[in-house]
């Protein structure tokens, strides 16, 4: 069974750094883009970072500067560095692959569970 599997996530104060990770199990051949959304309460799910299977990133302004994305394609990963969080950034925040192709077959808009990030000020 494929699926993505994140962790990182918790309680910090105002200028404070989170490292989220994002790892697909099962038996992967290939993972295309992959990206962090995230949902506060009340708001809809946007994006906050997206990477192409070669490494360009992509921000939402918000937290451009503040925010990398990168990934390590032999360990079918993601990472998403947060730096210099503000107390909006708290929202639950989901990983996401466009596109997986694995032993059990090809997935389209895979999503992981979610992890909780809370920013204090």
């Amino acid at each position: 069974q494929v699926q993505l599997v994140e962790s990182g996530g918790g309680t910090v104060q105002a200028g404070g750094s989170l490292k989220l990770s994002c790892s697909a199990s099962g038996r992967i051949f290939n993972l295309n883009g992959m990206g962090w959304y995230r949902q506060g309460t009340g708001n809809k799910r946007e994006l906050v970072a997206h990477s192409s299977r070669s490494g360009i990133p992509v921000y939402v302004d918000s937290v451009e500067g503040r925010f990398t994305i990168s990934r390590d394609n032999a360990k079918n990963t993601v990472y998403l560095q947060m730096n210099s969080l503000k107390p909006e950034d708290t929202a639950v925040y989901y990983c996401h692959a466009d596109r997986l192709t694995s032993g059990d077959g090809t997935y389209y808009d895979l999503w992981g569970q979610g992890t909780q990030v809370t920013v204090s000020s």
